[in-house]
Protein backbone atom coordinates (compact mmCIF):
# COMPACT_ATOMS: atom_id res chain seq x y z
CA UNK A 1 0.00 0.00 0.00
CA UNK A 2 2.97 2.69 0.93
CA UNK A 3 4.62 1.59 -2.54
CA UNK A 4 1.11 2.26 -4.11
CA UNK A 5 0.86 5.30 -2.55
CA UNK A 6 4.63 6.87 -3.17
CA UNK A 7 4.11 6.06 -6.76
CA UNK A 8 0.71 8.04 -6.95
CA UNK A 9 2.24 10.78 -5.20
CA UNK A 10 4.98 10.54 -7.64
CA UNK A 11 2.59 10.03 -10.74
CA UNK A 12 0.42 13.50 -9.48
CA UNK A 13 3.25 15.75 -8.08
CA UNK A 14 4.38 15.43 -12.13
CA UNK A 15 0.92 15.49 -13.83
CA UNK A 16 0.71 19.08 -11.66
CA UNK A 17 4.39 20.12 -12.39
CA UNK A 18 3.90 19.37 -16.17
CA UNK A 19 0.69 21.77 -15.71
CA UNK A 20 2.40 24.63 -14.24
CA UNK A 21 4.94 24.80 -16.32
CA UNK A 22 2.59 24.24 -19.27
CA UNK A 23 0.47 27.19 -17.77
CA UNK A 24 3.60 29.51 -17.21
CA UNK A 25 4.02 28.54 -21.00
CA UNK A 26 0.51 29.69 -21.81
CA UNK A 27 0.49 32.50 -19.64
CA UNK A 28 3.59 34.04 -22.13
CA UNK A 29 1.90 33.12 -24.84
CA UNK A 30 -1.48 34.66 -24.54
CA UNK A 31 0.03 37.91 -23.45
CA UNK A 32 1.71 38.41 -26.84
CA UNK A 33 -1.63 36.65 -28.54
CA UNK A 34 -4.00 39.24 -26.72
CA UNK A 35 -1.34 42.37 -27.68
CA UNK A 36 -1.72 41.04 -31.30
CA UNK A 37 -5.28 40.98 -31.61
CA UNK A 38 -5.78 44.52 -29.70
CA UNK A 39 -2.50 45.88 -32.61
CA UNK A 40 -5.11 44.17 -35.36
CA UNK A 41 -1.57 42.11 -36.02
CA UNK A 42 -2.53 38.70 -38.36
CA UNK A 43 -2.44 35.54 -35.94
CA UNK A 44 -2.30 32.24 -38.17
CA UNK A 45 -1.39 29.91 -35.17
CA UNK A 46 -1.53 30.12 -31.36
CA UNK A 47 0.34 26.84 -29.99
CA UNK A 48 1.66 25.59 -26.70
CA UNK A 49 4.61 23.19 -27.51
CA UNK A 50 6.27 23.05 -31.16
CA UNK A 51 6.54 20.66 -33.48
CA UNK A 52 3.65 19.07 -34.94
CA UNK A 53 0.51 18.90 -32.88
CA UNK A 54 -0.88 16.78 -30.52
CA UNK A 55 -4.48 17.96 -31.65
CA UNK A 56 -6.14 21.38 -32.23
CA UNK A 57 -8.90 23.27 -34.06
CA UNK A 58 -9.67 26.29 -35.98
CA UNK A 59 -11.69 28.76 -33.89
CA UNK A 60 -13.82 31.15 -35.75
CA UNK A 61 -11.54 33.79 -35.56
CA UNK A 62 -9.52 31.56 -38.51
CA UNK A 63 -6.51 30.68 -36.01
CA UNK A 64 -5.29 27.52 -35.28
CA UNK A 65 -5.09 27.11 -31.59
CA UNK A 66 -3.10 23.44 -31.20
CA UNK A 67 -1.06 21.67 -28.76
CA UNK A 68 2.75 20.31 -29.82
CA UNK A 69 4.80 17.23 -29.42
CA UNK A 70 7.87 19.11 -28.19
CA UNK A 71 7.06 20.44 -25.04
CA UNK A 72 9.99 23.06 -24.99
CA UNK A 73 7.71 26.36 -25.08
CA UNK A 74 5.56 27.27 -27.26
CA UNK A 75 4.46 30.27 -30.11
CA UNK A 76 2.04 32.66 -31.59
CA UNK A 77 2.71 32.66 -35.03
CA UNK A 78 2.50 36.53 -36.25
CA UNK A 79 3.66 36.56 -39.92
CA UNK A 80 4.00 40.41 -40.10
CA UNK A 81 6.51 39.73 -37.09
CA UNK A 82 8.80 37.44 -37.86
CA UNK A 83 8.60 34.34 -39.98
CA UNK A 84 10.14 31.47 -38.71
CA UNK A 85 9.19 28.19 -40.24
CA UNK A 86 11.87 26.62 -38.90
CA UNK A 87 9.42 26.49 -35.51
CA UNK A 88 6.32 27.32 -36.39
CA UNK A 89 5.58 25.80 -39.99
CA UNK A 90 5.32 27.39 -43.39
CA UNK A 91 3.44 30.53 -43.40
CA UNK A 92 -0.64 30.00 -45.39
CA UNK A 93 -0.03 34.10 -46.23
CA UNK A 94 1.62 36.34 -48.70
CA UNK A 95 3.80 37.97 -46.13
CA UNK A 96 4.74 40.62 -48.62
CA UNK A 97 0.96 41.39 -49.10
CA UNK A 98 0.16 41.98 -45.69
CA UNK A 99 0.12 45.44 -43.87
CA UNK A 100 3.12 45.90 -42.30
CA UNK A 101 3.31 46.70 -38.07
CA UNK A 102 4.74 49.97 -37.22
CA UNK A 103 7.59 50.00 -34.36
CA UNK A 104 5.26 50.74 -31.68
CA UNK A 105 3.14 47.48 -32.41
CA UNK A 106 6.25 45.20 -32.97
CA UNK A 107 7.51 46.26 -29.81
CA UNK A 108 4.20 46.25 -27.37
CA UNK A 109 3.34 42.61 -28.87
CA UNK A 110 7.18 41.07 -28.23
CA UNK A 111 6.81 42.79 -24.80
CA UNK A 112 3.00 41.72 -23.81
CA UNK A 113 4.45 37.82 -23.27
CA UNK A 114 7.08 38.49 -20.33
CA UNK A 115 4.85 41.16 -18.74
CA UNK A 116 2.14 39.05 -18.30
CA UNK A 117 4.34 36.60 -17.08
CA UNK A 118 5.97 39.06 -14.39
CA UNK A 119 2.18 40.00 -13.75
CA UNK A 120 1.72 36.54 -12.88
CA UNK A 121 4.19 36.20 -11.15
CA UNK A 122 3.13 39.31 -9.03
CA UNK A 123 -0.19 37.60 -8.74
CA UNK A 124 1.19 34.79 -7.03
CA UNK A 125 3.40 36.65 -5.23
CA UNK A 126 0.30 38.44 -3.48
CA UNK A 127 -1.50 35.57 -2.49
CA UNK A 128 1.96 34.21 -0.92
CA UNK A 129 2.20 37.45 0.44
CA UNK A 130 -1.28 36.51 2.48
CA UNK A 131 -0.63 33.18 3.43
CA UNK A 132 2.37 33.69 4.42
CA UNK A 133 5.96 31.08 4.09
CA UNK A 134 7.21 28.72 5.90
CA UNK A 135 10.61 29.08 6.04
CA UNK A 136 13.51 27.52 8.50
CA UNK A 137 14.28 30.55 11.36
CA UNK A 138 18.23 29.00 11.04
CA UNK A 139 18.70 30.23 8.01
CA UNK A 140 17.35 33.26 8.21
CA UNK A 141 20.77 34.78 10.22
CA UNK A 142 24.09 35.76 8.16
CA UNK A 143 25.97 34.89 12.09
CA UNK A 144 28.25 32.30 11.39
CA UNK A 145 27.06 29.30 13.63
CA UNK A 146 29.80 26.42 12.49
CA UNK A 147 32.70 26.42 10.37
CA UNK A 148 34.37 23.16 10.02
CA UNK A 149 37.59 21.98 10.52
CA UNK A 150 37.58 20.04 7.64
CA UNK A 151 35.96 19.42 3.88
CA UNK A 152 35.65 16.56 1.68
CA UNK A 153 36.28 17.90 -1.71
CA UNK A 154 34.95 16.81 -5.14
CA UNK A 155 37.41 14.55 -5.90
CA UNK A 156 37.48 12.41 -2.66
CA UNK A 157 40.11 14.31 -1.27
CA UNK A 158 39.65 15.75 2.55
CA UNK A 159 41.46 19.50 2.77
CA UNK A 160 41.01 22.23 5.90
CA UNK A 161 38.27 23.75 6.20
CA UNK A 162 38.85 27.16 3.90
CA UNK A 163 37.04 29.38 6.04
CA UNK A 164 38.69 27.95 9.15
CA UNK A 165 41.73 28.19 7.20
CA UNK A 166 41.32 32.05 6.77
CA UNK A 167 40.67 32.93 10.26
CA UNK A 168 37.20 32.67 10.13
CA UNK A 169 35.39 32.89 13.71
CA UNK A 170 32.04 31.28 14.88
CA UNK A 171 29.77 34.89 15.87
CA UNK A 172 30.98 36.50 12.68
CA UNK A 173 28.56 38.27 10.91
CA UNK A 174 28.87 38.10 7.17
CA UNK A 175 27.91 41.25 5.32
CA UNK A 176 28.71 40.54 2.19
CA UNK A 177 29.89 38.15 -0.28
CA UNK A 178 32.81 39.71 -3.19
CA UNK A 179 30.51 42.93 -2.61
CA UNK A 180 27.30 41.57 -2.59
CA UNK A 181 25.41 42.20 0.34
CA UNK A 182 23.82 39.42 1.89
CA UNK A 183 21.12 38.99 5.33
CA UNK A 184 20.59 35.39 5.40
CA UNK A 185 22.81 32.10 4.38
CA UNK A 186 20.82 31.40 1.57
CA UNK A 187 22.33 33.96 -0.01
CA UNK A 188 25.77 33.98 1.53
CA UNK A 189 25.82 30.52 -0.29
CA UNK A 190 24.40 31.49 -3.59
CA UNK A 191 27.36 34.08 -3.61
CA UNK A 192 30.18 32.18 -2.71
CA UNK A 193 29.01 29.16 -5.52
CA UNK A 194 28.37 32.02 -8.02
CA UNK A 195 31.44 33.88 -7.34
CA UNK A 196 33.97 34.99 -9.62
CA UNK A 197 36.91 35.55 -7.69
CA UNK A 198 40.33 34.59 -9.08
CA UNK A 199 43.80 34.55 -7.69
CA UNK A 200 46.86 35.53 -9.22
CA UNK A 201 47.23 31.45 -10.08
CA UNK A 202 43.72 31.07 -11.01
CA UNK A 203 42.19 29.60 -8.46
CA UNK A 204 38.86 30.39 -6.73
CA UNK A 205 39.01 33.40 -4.56
CA UNK A 206 36.05 35.01 -2.42
CA UNK A 207 36.27 38.34 -0.19
CA UNK A 208 33.80 38.32 2.84
CA UNK A 209 33.02 41.55 4.41
CA UNK A 210 32.57 40.53 8.28
CA UNK A 211 31.81 42.57 11.50
CA UNK A 212 33.48 41.19 14.59
CA UNK A 213 33.29 42.58 17.96
CA UNK A 214 31.56 46.27 16.31
CA UNK A 215 34.98 45.71 13.75
CA UNK A 216 34.48 45.33 9.85
CA UNK A 217 36.80 44.33 7.88
CA UNK A 218 37.18 41.93 4.53
CA UNK A 219 38.93 38.46 5.04
CA UNK A 220 40.27 36.20 1.77
CA UNK A 221 39.21 32.97 1.49
CA UNK A 222 40.08 30.28 -0.98
CA UNK A 223 37.46 28.07 -1.51
CA UNK A 224 36.95 24.10 -2.56
CA UNK A 225 34.84 22.29 -5.34
CA UNK A 226 32.32 20.53 -2.89
CA UNK A 227 29.93 17.96 -3.18
CA UNK A 228 28.10 19.47 -1.05
CA UNK A 229 26.80 21.82 -3.80
CA UNK A 230 27.29 19.95 -6.38
CA UNK A 231 30.90 20.67 -6.73
CA UNK A 232 30.61 24.28 -6.53
CA UNK A 233 32.49 26.07 -4.74
CA UNK A 234 32.41 25.89 -0.61
CA UNK A 235 33.81 27.50 1.80
CA UNK A 236 32.43 25.02 4.43
CA UNK A 237 30.41 27.35 7.14
CA UNK A 238 26.88 26.67 8.25
CA UNK A 239 24.39 28.53 10.78
CA UNK A 240 23.91 27.48 13.90
CA UNK A 241 21.06 24.49 14.30
CA UNK A 242 20.08 22.16 17.20
CA UNK A 243 21.09 18.35 16.25
CA UNK A 244 18.56 15.95 17.37
CA UNK A 245 19.66 12.03 17.62
CA UNK A 246 17.92 10.15 14.54
CA UNK A 247 18.80 7.13 15.27
CA UNK A 248 21.23 4.86 17.38
CA UNK A 249 23.00 1.94 15.95
CA UNK A 250 22.75 -1.66 17.79
CA UNK A 251 25.91 -2.25 20.03
CA UNK A 252 27.39 1.00 19.35
CA UNK A 253 29.37 3.56 22.11
CA UNK A 254 26.13 5.57 21.84
CA UNK A 255 24.01 2.62 22.76
CA UNK A 256 26.33 1.36 25.30
CA UNK A 257 26.59 5.57 26.57
CA UNK A 258 22.22 5.55 26.98
CA UNK A 259 21.63 8.23 24.47
CA UNK A 260 17.86 7.69 22.85
CA UNK A 261 16.44 9.10 19.44
CA UNK A 262 15.14 12.38 20.13
CA UNK A 263 17.64 13.23 22.59
CA UNK A 264 18.95 16.97 21.55
CA UNK A 265 22.88 17.28 21.59
CA UNK A 266 24.70 20.41 22.80
CA UNK A 267 28.57 19.95 23.88
CA UNK A 268 30.90 17.25 23.16
CA UNK A 269 33.40 17.90 25.86
CA UNK A 270 33.40 22.00 25.98
CA UNK A 271 32.41 22.89 22.44
CA UNK A 272 28.68 23.29 21.45
CA UNK A 273 27.41 21.24 18.63
CA UNK A 274 25.92 23.49 16.40
CA UNK A 275 25.68 20.97 13.01
CA UNK A 276 25.87 17.22 12.23
CA UNK A 277 29.27 17.66 11.14
CA UNK A 278 30.59 19.18 14.61
CA UNK A 279 31.17 15.08 16.08
CA UNK A 280 32.71 14.14 12.94
CA UNK A 281 35.14 16.83 12.99
CA UNK A 282 35.75 16.36 16.87
CA UNK A 283 36.28 13.31 17.00
CA UNK A 284 38.25 13.06 13.66
CA UNK A 285 40.83 14.91 15.90
CA UNK A 286 40.25 13.09 19.17
CA UNK A 287 40.09 9.65 17.82
CA UNK A 288 39.65 6.96 20.27
CA UNK A 289 39.83 9.16 23.21
CA UNK A 290 36.70 9.08 25.45
CA UNK A 291 34.55 12.05 24.86
CA UNK A 292 31.31 13.71 26.99
CA UNK A 293 28.53 14.53 25.30
CA UNK A 294 26.24 16.41 26.77
CA UNK A 295 22.64 16.30 25.72
CA UNK A 296 18.74 16.96 26.66
CA UNK A 297 16.19 14.27 27.38
CA UNK A 298 12.70 15.29 28.04
CA UNK A 299 13.92 19.34 29.13
CA UNK A 300 16.68 17.55 31.51
CA UNK A 301 20.09 17.69 31.01
CA UNK A 302 22.85 15.01 31.14
CA UNK A 303 25.97 13.91 30.06
CA UNK A 304 27.13 10.82 29.09
CA UNK A 305 31.11 9.64 28.00
CA UNK A 306 31.84 7.74 24.69
CA UNK A 307 34.81 5.98 22.80
CA UNK A 308 34.37 6.32 19.68
CA UNK A 309 35.04 3.12 17.81
CA UNK A 310 36.91 2.70 14.22
CA UNK A 311 33.87 1.62 12.26
CA UNK A 312 33.01 1.45 8.53
CA UNK A 313 31.00 4.76 7.78
CA UNK A 314 28.99 4.23 4.57
CA UNK A 315 29.35 8.13 3.62
CA UNK A 316 32.28 8.04 3.24
CA UNK A 317 33.34 4.31 2.35
CA UNK A 318 36.31 4.48 4.61
CA UNK A 319 37.15 3.66 7.99
CA UNK A 320 36.24 6.52 10.75
CA UNK A 321 35.98 7.35 14.29
CA UNK A 322 32.03 6.72 15.06
CA UNK A 323 29.82 7.28 18.13
CA UNK A 324 26.98 5.02 16.06
CA UNK A 325 24.31 7.69 15.83
CA UNK A 326 22.66 9.12 13.25
CA UNK A 327 21.56 13.07 13.41
CA UNK A 328 18.97 14.83 12.16
CA UNK A 329 18.06 18.67 12.87
CA UNK A 330 15.75 20.14 15.29
CA UNK A 331 14.39 23.00 13.20
CA UNK A 332 12.28 25.95 13.90
CA UNK A 333 9.50 26.34 11.07
CA UNK A 334 8.09 29.96 11.17
CA UNK A 335 6.26 31.67 9.03
CA UNK A 336 6.80 34.81 7.09
CA UNK A 337 4.97 37.01 5.06
CA UNK A 338 6.63 39.42 1.98
CA UNK A 339 5.54 41.82 0.36
CA UNK A 340 5.16 41.04 -3.34
CA UNK A 341 7.21 43.94 -4.58
CA UNK A 342 10.09 42.49 -2.54
CA UNK A 343 9.29 38.73 -3.30
CA UNK A 344 9.71 39.83 -7.41
CA UNK A 345 12.56 42.01 -6.54
CA UNK A 346 14.57 39.30 -5.22
CA UNK A 347 13.98 37.09 -7.74
CA UNK A 348 15.16 39.47 -10.60
CA UNK A 349 18.16 40.33 -8.74
CA UNK A 350 18.60 36.55 -8.44
CA UNK A 351 18.16 35.77 -11.94
CA UNK A 352 20.35 38.46 -13.45
CA UNK A 353 23.16 37.16 -11.30
CA UNK A 354 22.83 33.88 -12.48
CA UNK A 355 22.59 34.81 -15.72
CA UNK A 356 25.75 37.34 -15.13
CA UNK A 357 27.16 33.90 -13.56
CA UNK A 358 26.67 32.01 -16.58
CA UNK A 359 28.31 34.78 -19.27
CA UNK A 360 31.07 35.34 -16.93
CA UNK A 361 34.09 33.02 -17.92
CA UNK A 362 35.70 33.52 -14.41
CA UNK A 363 32.67 31.44 -12.45
CA UNK A 364 32.45 27.54 -12.35
CA UNK A 365 28.70 28.19 -12.85
CA UNK A 366 28.08 26.88 -16.68
CA UNK A 367 25.45 25.68 -19.59
CA UNK A 368 25.86 22.60 -17.65
CA UNK A 369 24.26 24.16 -14.57
CA UNK A 370 21.37 25.67 -16.16
CA UNK A 371 17.85 23.77 -16.23
CA UNK A 372 15.73 23.12 -18.58
CA UNK A 373 11.98 21.75 -19.10
CA UNK A 374 12.76 18.49 -17.60
CA UNK A 375 15.21 19.88 -14.67
CA UNK A 376 12.19 22.15 -13.46
CA UNK A 377 9.62 19.99 -13.51
CA UNK A 378 11.68 17.51 -11.82
CA UNK A 379 12.26 20.61 -8.76
CA UNK A 380 8.53 21.22 -9.23
CA UNK A 381 7.77 17.82 -8.62
CA UNK A 382 10.06 17.06 -5.60
CA UNK A 383 8.88 20.51 -3.76
CA UNK A 384 5.21 19.92 -4.66
CA UNK A 385 5.58 16.99 -2.72
CA UNK A 386 7.13 18.83 0.30
CA UNK A 387 4.84 22.03 0.55
CA UNK A 388 2.59 23.54 -1.77
CA UNK A 389 3.47 27.43 -0.87
CA UNK A 390 7.25 26.54 -2.11
CA UNK A 391 6.01 25.19 -5.27
CA UNK A 392 3.73 28.78 -5.80
CA UNK A 393 7.60 30.37 -5.30
CA UNK A 394 9.02 28.36 -7.35
CA UNK A 395 6.27 29.47 -10.06
CA UNK A 396 6.93 32.70 -9.59
CA UNK A 397 10.96 32.08 -9.88
CA UNK A 398 10.31 30.47 -13.30
CA UNK A 399 7.75 33.01 -14.93
CA UNK A 400 10.04 36.05 -13.86
CA UNK A 401 13.15 34.19 -15.40
CA UNK A 402 11.33 33.18 -18.35
CA UNK A 403 10.38 36.85 -18.55
CA UNK A 404 14.15 37.99 -18.64
CA UNK A 405 15.06 34.90 -20.50
CA UNK A 406 13.29 36.10 -23.52
CA UNK A 407 14.10 39.66 -23.57
CA UNK A 408 17.64 38.77 -23.98
CA UNK A 409 18.23 40.83 -27.45
CA UNK A 410 18.70 37.56 -29.16
CA UNK A 411 16.87 36.58 -32.83
CA UNK A 412 14.05 34.80 -32.58
CA UNK A 413 13.55 35.39 -28.84
CA UNK A 414 10.83 38.50 -27.81
CA UNK A 415 14.59 40.96 -27.28
CA UNK A 416 15.42 39.88 -30.72
CA UNK A 417 11.96 41.15 -32.39
CA UNK A 418 12.36 44.18 -30.27
CA UNK A 419 16.14 44.54 -31.56
CA UNK A 420 15.08 44.66 -35.25
CA UNK A 421 12.41 46.85 -34.63
CA UNK A 422 14.81 49.31 -33.61
CA UNK A 423 17.35 48.14 -35.98
CA UNK A 424 14.34 48.67 -38.87
CA UNK A 425 13.37 51.94 -37.41
CA UNK A 426 16.91 53.50 -37.15
CA UNK A 427 17.06 52.76 -40.67
CA UNK A 428 14.41 53.59 -42.10
CA UNK A 429 13.44 50.45 -43.69
CA UNK A 430 12.85 46.97 -43.14
CA UNK A 431 15.95 44.64 -42.99
CA UNK A 432 16.56 41.96 -46.42
CA UNK A 433 14.19 39.48 -45.28
CA UNK A 434 16.91 36.93 -46.45
CA UNK A 435 19.33 37.78 -43.94
CA UNK A 436 16.38 38.17 -41.32
CA UNK A 437 15.54 34.52 -42.24
CA UNK A 438 19.47 33.20 -42.34
CA UNK A 439 20.19 34.76 -39.19
CA UNK A 440 16.62 33.62 -37.36
CA UNK A 441 17.80 29.76 -38.84
CA UNK A 442 21.18 29.90 -37.16
CA UNK A 443 19.69 30.82 -33.96
CA UNK A 444 16.92 28.07 -34.02
CA UNK A 445 19.46 25.74 -34.60
CA UNK A 446 22.31 27.19 -31.76
CA UNK A 447 18.83 27.05 -29.24
CA UNK A 448 17.61 23.90 -30.08
CA UNK A 449 21.15 22.67 -29.53
CA UNK A 450 21.67 24.37 -26.27
CA UNK A 451 17.88 22.63 -25.59
CA UNK A 452 19.45 19.25 -26.49
CA UNK A 453 22.24 20.23 -24.07
CA UNK A 454 20.43 21.18 -21.05
CA UNK A 455 18.28 18.53 -21.32
CA UNK A 456 20.81 15.71 -21.50
CA UNK A 457 22.01 17.08 -17.82
CA UNK A 458 19.20 16.91 -16.65
CA UNK A 459 18.35 13.36 -17.10
CA UNK A 460 21.76 13.14 -16.00
CA UNK A 461 21.15 14.87 -12.69
CA UNK A 462 18.21 12.96 -11.92
CA UNK A 463 19.46 10.05 -12.56
CA UNK A 464 22.06 10.17 -10.62
CA UNK A 465 19.93 11.16 -8.02
CA UNK A 466 18.10 8.16 -8.30
CA UNK A 467 20.37 5.80 -8.16
CA UNK A 468 23.12 7.06 -5.95
CA UNK A 469 23.21 6.96 -1.89
CA UNK A 470 23.43 10.94 -1.49
CA UNK A 471 20.87 12.40 -3.17
CA UNK A 472 21.34 16.75 -4.22
CA UNK A 473 18.79 18.79 -2.98
CA UNK A 474 16.85 20.51 -5.18
CA UNK A 475 17.99 24.19 -4.00
CA UNK A 476 21.37 23.13 -3.85
CA UNK A 477 22.05 23.26 -8.09
CA UNK A 478 23.32 26.90 -9.25
CA UNK A 479 22.09 28.30 -10.89
CA UNK A 480 18.77 27.32 -10.31
CA UNK A 481 15.92 27.38 -13.18
CA UNK A 482 16.92 31.33 -12.97
CA UNK A 483 17.69 30.47 -16.33
CA UNK A 484 15.41 28.40 -18.36
CA UNK A 485 16.62 27.43 -21.75
CA UNK A 486 12.42 27.78 -23.69
CA UNK A 487 12.08 29.29 -26.65
CA UNK A 488 8.91 30.92 -26.32
CA UNK A 489 7.94 33.62 -28.47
Amino acid sequence: MDSLQAIFSDTGSTIVAIFLLGFTIFVHEFGHFLAAKKRGAKIERFSIGFGPKIFGWTGRDGIEYRLSWIPLGGYVSLPQLAEMPAIEGETKNDVEKLPPLGFLDKVIVAIAGPVFNVLFAMLLATVLWAIGQQVAAEIQTNVVGNIRSTIETSDGKTVPGPAAAAGLNVGDRILAVDGQNVSNFGQIVDAVMMGSGRAADNSPQTTLTVKRDGRVFDLVVTPVYSTTYENHRDIGITPSAKILVASVIADSAAQNAGLKPGDLLTHIDQSPITSPNTIRDYISKTKDTPVEITYQRDGLTAKATLVPRLTFNPDTNKQSYLIGITQSYDVTIITVHIPPWTQIGEVFDRTGRSLAALANPRTDVGLKDANGPLGMIDNMRRIIKSDYKDALWFVILINVALAVFNMLPVPVLDGGHILLAIITKIRGRALPVRIVATVQSVMVLLLFSLMIFVTFNDGRRILRRLFTSKPVPAQQTAPDPATPAQPSK
